[in-house]
């Protein structure tokens, strides 16, 4: 986790170079999700299993969910009860909660390496707060569409991806193709 960059991976948080995703992408091990949802239609539920099909260790994070499980995984009611360290807090929910979100974030010890705010979730001044203390924050950007367009999945659906490689894709169990971004398994 050291390698993780701990400042700002872009001034005003307008774009992103792909290697800095990638290296979060790959480094991380455990995301909270913030907004979490047992919904299947939800595009938080989509990202969550996304992200666990992947190989990373999800934890759901929604009053709701508190100790139920989703897709395998024991849902808390809030950051402060999560009983192990969180690599990065996915913010799930409205810009106008984000900045609370990020406060609770920023209260956990150890620090979370990266607070993540999905697509059209932005609060420059939270990413302020978190950035003053040494953690990566990523505005308006999903971890799902963003390992999808580094590992090449994403081109599969007929999305460009502005990647080009000849990479075959890796069988990863249960005979399910799927490419990764070098992430350890």
């Amino acid at each position: 986790m050291d390698g993780i960059v701990t400042q700002p991976v872009s001034p005003g948080h307008e774009s992103y170079p792909d290697e800095a995703i990638r290296r979060i992408l790959k480094e991380v091990r455990t995301i909270a999700i913030v907004g979490a949802s047992d919904n299947t239609a939800r595009p938080s539920y989509i990202v969550t299993k996304y992200l666990i099909d992947r190989g990373y260790d999800v934890v759901p994070v929604n009053p709701r969910l508190a100790g139920r499980t989703l897709l395998g995984a024991t849902g808390y009611a809030s950051l402060a009860e999560i009983p192990r360290p969180i690599d990065m807090v996915e913010i799930f929910r409205s810009s106008a909660d984000a900045g609370g979100v990020t406060d609770e974030a920023l209260a956990l010890r150890p620090l979370p390496k990266v607070i993540w705010m999905q697509l059209s979730v932005r609060d420059d001044a939270a990413a302020a707060r978190a950035e003053a203390e040494g953690v990566t924050v990523i505005m308006n950007r999903c971890p799902k569409i963003e390992y999808g367009r580094l590992s090449g999945e994403i081109g599969w659906q007929g999305i460009n991806s502005r990647i080009l490689s000849s990479k075959r894709p890796a069988l990863a169990g249960k005979g399910f193709q799927k490419l990764t971004i070098d992430r350890r398994l």
